[in-house]
C-alpha cells in the first residue's frame, strides 16, 4: 500500500500537485521573519521547481544506490549541527590554529548574516512551493538521514553553504575555489542522503550566492577599509602611543546602532583624582595567582575572544534541538555575531572620544601580565563585548542565563587581574554592553520569531 502511494505521489509530482504534507512542520512562518540585509525572503524567491520530478527520483535512486563509506562520512559531517554549523567551525578552527584573521568579527558577522538571510529566503520559497521531500514521493527510497519536517525546495543546506562560501571567498579570495567546492559538497550531501532532489540543491546554492552578493556589497561599504590619519592628543590623562589600534572603528557603519556614540559612556574622572589613584593602586596591589593568571591569558586568547562564544551557542542548540531548526539556529548565530560587531564599534567610540591612559601609564610601578593592547583604556573592550554577547545568549538560552552572565563578568574582571584596566573601565563597559545588547534583543523580540 505504501509503495503504491509513493508511486502515485511521484506521478502527481509531474503536474506539481503533490504537496509537502508532514504535520508539525518546522517554522512554516519563518519565511516572513525580518532579515538583516536583503529586503525580505519573498523578494529573493527562487523560480518554480522543475515539473520533471519523476526523472529526478530515478536519478536520486541511482545516486543513493552508489553510496559508500566515504559518502556516508561526508553526509554525517555536513549533517552535524544546523546548516551553518560547519561554516562557523571553519572560522573557529582557523583562529584556534593561530591563523591570523584581521577583524575576525567582521567575518563572523557578514557570514552569519548571509546564512541567516539565505535561510529565511529559502524558507519563504519552501512553503510557497510546498514541494514534498523525495521520500514522501517514493516511500521506498532509502535515506541516510531522518527526513526533515519541511518542504524540500530549495535546499536549506545548499542555501547556507552558497552564502557562506561566497562571503568567505570575499574575505579570502585566494581560497575561493576551495570554498566553492566545499559548498557544492555540503549541498550534494543532502542529495546523497536522499532527503533533497538535485534541483533543490542547485536552487539553494544559487539563492545563497544571490544573498551573499548583497551582504558583500554591504561589507564593502562599512568603512572598515579607512586608514587613520589623525594625531594622538597629548595631555596629563591621555593615552601614550603612536599607532592607536581600531582608531577608525568609530566611523564604521553599525548594524543596528543609529550612530557609534548612541550609548557613549560618560567622561572618565580626572586621572589625578583620588578615585582614579585608588583604582590604579588597586590594580598595583592585586595579588596575582595561577587561577587569575590563567583566566587572564584565556580571555586574551582566540578561545576567549571569539570561538568559545559560538561553542556555547552550538552546544546549547544541540541540547535543546534548535540545531534541527535551521531558521532559529541561523538567527542565534547572527544575533551573537552582529551584537559583537556593534558593541566593538561602540566601545572604540568611547575609547577615542576620551583617549584615556592605561593604569601602567599613570603608575609606572604597575607591571602588566602581558603586553598592553595598543589603544586607550576607557571603556574596556572585553567588558563591553563579553557583556553584549552574554546578554544575547541569556536571551536566546534563558536556562543558561546565570552561567553565561558569570562568564561575561569573568571576562571583564580578567583585564583588571592582568593589570591593563581600571575597575571604572570594566564598569563602563558592562553598562555599554548591556545597552547595545538591549537594542539587539529588542529587534529579536519583533523579528517574527518570538
Amino acid at each position: 500500500m505504501l509503495r503504491a502511494l509513493g508511486k502515485a505521489c511521484a506521478v502527481i509530482l509531474l503536474s506539481g500537485n503533490c504537496a509537502f504534507g508532514q504535520s508539525d512542520s518546522i517554522e512554516p512562518e519563518a519565511g516572513t521573519w525580518k532579515t538583516w540585509v536583503i529586503t525580505s525572503g519573498k523578494d529573493l524567491r527562487v523560480p518554480p521547481p522543475p515539473d520533471d520530478s519523476a526523472t529526478e527520483l530515478k536519478q536520486l535512486r541511482d545516486l543513493v544506490a552508489k553510496n559508500d563509506a566515504q559518502t556516508a562520512a561526508g553526509i554525517t559531517f555536513w549533517d552535524a549541527g544546523s546548516p551553518g554549523y560547519r561554516w562557523i567551525e571553519l572560522v573557529n578552527n582557523r583562529l584556534l590554529g593561530n591563523q591570523q584573521i584581521p577583524n575576525a568579527h567582521r567575518v563572523y558577522t557578514y557570514m552569519t548574516m548571509a546564512i541567516h538571510d539565505a535561510t529565511i529566503a529559502a524558507w519563504e520559497s519552501k512553503y510557497f512551493y510546498n514541494r514534498p521531500r523525495p521520500s514522501e514521493a517514493d516511500t521506498m527510497l532509502p535515506t541516510a538521514l531522518p527526513t526533515p519536517r519541511s518542504p524540500s525546495y530549495p535546499s536549506e543546506h545548499a542555501a547556507a553553504a552558497g552564502a557562506a562560501a561566497a562571503v568567505l571567498s570575499h574575505f579570502f579570495p585566494d581560497e575561493a575555489s576551495s570554498f566553492q567546492s566545499m559548498a557544492e559538497e555540503a549541498a550534494q550531501s543532502r542529495v546523497l542522503a536522499g532527503v533533497q532532489f538535485p534541483s533543490d540543491s542547485s536552487a539553494g546554492l544559487e539563492l545563497g550566492r544571490r544573498v551573499a552578493e548583497q551582504v558583500i556589497a554591504r561589507a564593502k561599504a562599512d568603512g572598515s577599509d579607512a586608514v587613520w590619519t589623525g594625531t594622538v592628543p597629548t595631555g596629563p590623562c591621555m593615552w601614550v602611543g603612536d599607532k592607536p589600534g581600531n582608531a577608525t572603528m568609530p566611523n564604521w557603519k553599525p548594524i543596528l546602532l543609529k550612530t557609534a556614540n548612541e550609548f557613549r559612556p560618560p567622561a572618565p574622572p580626572d586621572c589625578a583624582s583620588e578615585t582614579v589613584r585608588a583604582e590604579a593602586d588597586s590594580v598595583l596591589q592585586f595579588e596575582r595567582k595561577f587561577p587569575t593568571n590563567y583566566k587572564a591569558f584565556y580571555w586574551q586568547s582566540p578561545s576567549g575572544l571569539f570561538t568559545d562564544w559560538y561553542h556555547y551557542a552550538s552546544k546549547w542548540m544541540s541540547e535543546d534541538k534548535t540545531d534541527s531548526n535551521p531558521p532559529r539556529a541561523a538567527r542565534a548565530y547572527a544575533l551573537l555575531a552582529t551584537v559583537h560587531y556593534d558593541a566593538f564599534i561602540a566601545s572604540n567610540d568611547g575609547k577615542y572620544a576620551y583617549w584615556y591612559l592605561r593604569p601602567n601609564m599613570l603608575d609606572r610601578s604597575i607591571t602588566p601580565l602581558f603586553a598592553v593592547p595598543g589603544h586607550p583604556s576607557y571603556p574596556s573592550n572585553h567588558s563591553t563585548l563579553s557583556t553584549a554577547r552574554c546578554e544575547v545568549l541569556a536571551y536566546l538560552f534563558p536556562g543558561h542565563a546565570e552561567f553565561i552572565r558569570a562568564v561575561g563578568k569573568e571576562a571583564g574582571d580578567s583585564r583588571i587581574w592582568a593589570g591593563i584596566h581600571y575597575e571604572m573601565d570594566n564598569t563602563a563597559g558592562v553598562a555599554l554592553g548591556k545597552a547595545v545588547a538591549g537594542k539587539f534583543i529588542e529587534r529579536a523580540r519583533t523579528d517574527g520569531a518570538d
